[in-house]
């Protein structure tokens, strides 16, 4: 699932290593959980203070502040000897998105949505950027962050298998928290552009055997399932195949 962006000589690689190192001192480690607010003198909670430098760092699109208010927070300077290393902005901004699915991969959140953002930053049209931001946010409680992050990116590459089948997905997360129809209906008819769009994307066609299996169309389920098998055996999900199995045997019999 990773993305790759290549750069363009030996010389440009080494600029890139120099690159991480200014960014050394990003914050990598997940923040503290269950802080207790403060109080006001009469018990009631105070209004939650505005994100500092540090933690808007932390949240997908700097916590939702513009590009300018976002350059402040990185530092001019320190933009600047970034994209120095780089023959463009744009070229900056994939190299850094790279990154952050890389640092996803190493279950690195809190550094990935750093390269996330300063890749958005970089070039504000990037769609890797919102949907590695998007996967970011899809830890919330709720899909809703992501569906946005991800719809973002999606109308910036709208023929993106990825993006199709990970926006397709929130919107069935969603519909199994909600039973809202709409989810339904979109979830699907994304996750079918993902798999006509690039038929070899497997976790699309389990995601979409899951959207079948909501509609209760078991049989279609089936077919999906075993497409996205034949493609990686490592797509399945053993506990959907068990739910699946007790509406409707496998009609392969590959699974009992």
């Amino acid at each position: 699932m990773l993305i790759s962006a290549s750069l363009k000589s030996v010389s440009q690689a080494l600029g890139a290593l120099l690159v991480l190192g200014l960014l050394g001192a990003a914050p990598a480690h997940a923040q503290r959980k269950n802080r207790t607010s403060a109080a006001n003198p009469d018990g009631s909670l105070a209004p939650a203070a505005a994100p500092s430098p540090r933690s808007a760092r932390l949240q997908p699109l700097f916590g939702g502040l513009t590009p300018a208010q976002a350059t402040q927070v990185i530092g001019e300077a320190q933009l600047k000897a970034i994209t120095a290393s780089f023959a463009s902005p744009a070229e900056a901004s994939a190299f850094f998105a790279t990154k952050g699915f890389e640092y996803l991969g190493e279950n690195k959140p809190d550094t990935a949505t750093y390269r996330f953002n300063l890749a958005w930053l970089l070039d504000p049209k990037n769609a890797d950027a919102y949907r590695g931001l998007g996967i970011v946010a899809s830890n919330q409680p709720t899909p809703d962050a992501a569906i946005n992050l991800l719809t973002t990116g999606l109308a910036l590459a709208p023929a993106n298998s990825l993006l199709l089948s990970d926006l397709g997905t929130s919107h069935l997360i969603r519909y199994g928290q909600t039973k809202k129809k709409k989810d339904l209906t979109a979830g699907l008819d994304l996750l079918q552009r993902a798999t006509t769009v690039a038929p070899t994307n497997a976790n699309a066609w389990q995601e979409l055997a899951r959207g079948y299996y909501y509609q209760e169309k078991y049989a279609e389920a089936w077919a999906a399932v075993h497409k996205g098998q034949a493609i990686s055996p490592g797509s399945l999900d053993i506990n959907f195949i068990s739910d699946l199995l007790a509406k409707l045997p496998d009609p392969q019999g590959t699974f009992k």
